[in-house]
């Protein structure tokens, strides 16, 4: 079977299109680095020649909120209506828990008009949305920090490792469409300032956590069920301790 990742280049898109041609199936891996440009509509219709399934991984390049709910819309227009004329049968895209909960998030609202075009298109679909990568640790420190504190929300907090993020896209490339969202996250909850304060001693980063139900969580104010899943979520299997331990490894 022909799938097609768009984004294919990234952190997710790589290790996704590991996974399936290890099961033997041909994928193809886009991006503009490869010259397949989701807004331009560079090479889209030739790279959708004969693909089944499409895994829409593609990111934006800016965090501006205007630009980056142009992005998703345009983006997601153009690629729905290029997989509509490939005959494409199934479309999956990764997304974020949370999207509805979060209006003052520029980026979620933006995920989730990229989701309303999808559930809006003819073509059968699956919506994974993931709680955020532990790779994205640091920069949530960093968003957070000012001088050597890092004054972080105390609401729950349950990031997942990119491995199982490929893992679950895996699975849902090769499974039916769901015309549905499911849930993913790591297999660990607790309070945001904690895990980020854990992962900082772990890289012996000097910085200080401190504990703030006021603060934001990129323009957001965050509850227990806020960026969470509820029940019945795809858990990972990579604890914090496995995934760092992990990373640490030589490249």
């Amino acid at each position: 079977m022909k799938i097609v990742i768009v984004g294919g280049t990234g952190l997710i898109g790589s290790k996704t299109a590991v996974r399936l041609r290890n099961k033997g199936h041909e994928v193809l891996a886009v991006s503009p680095n490869t010259g397949v440009n989701t807004i331009t509509g560079e090479g889209l219709a030739e790279a959708l020649v004969g693909a089944e399934v499409v895994v829409d991984l593609a990111n934006a390049p800016v965090w501006e909120d205007k630009a980056v709910l142009e992005f998703f819309e345009t983006s997601g227009r153009n690629l729905l209506a290029a997989e509509a004329k490939a005959g494409v049968k199934h479309h999956i895209a990764l997304s974020i828990v949370g999207t509805e909960r979060l209006p003052e998030n520029g980026y979620f609202r933006a995920k989730l008009a990229q989701e309303r075009l999808i559930k809006q298109s003819p073509i059968p679909y699956t919506i994974v949305h993931s709680t955020q990568f532990m790779e994205f640790l640091k920069g949530i420190a960093d968003e957070a920090t000012v001088g050597t504190v890092a004054r972080l929300s105390p609401a729950s907090f349950q990031p997942i490792a990119s491995d199982d993020v490929a893992d679950a896209m895996a699975d849902a490339a090769l499974g039916k469409p769901l015309n549905g969202t499911i849930e993913i996250a790591g297999p660990e909850r607790a309070p945001m300032n904690e895990i980020v304060a854990r992962y900082l001693k772990a890289a012996n980063d000097p910085r200080t956590v401190e504990a703030d139900v006021h603060a934001r969580y990129f323009g957001s104010e965050l509850n227990d069920q806020s960026i969470v899943p509820g029940d019945g979520a795809r858990l990972g299997k990579i604890s914090f301790d496995d995934w760092f331990r992990q990373s640490q490894q030589p490249k």
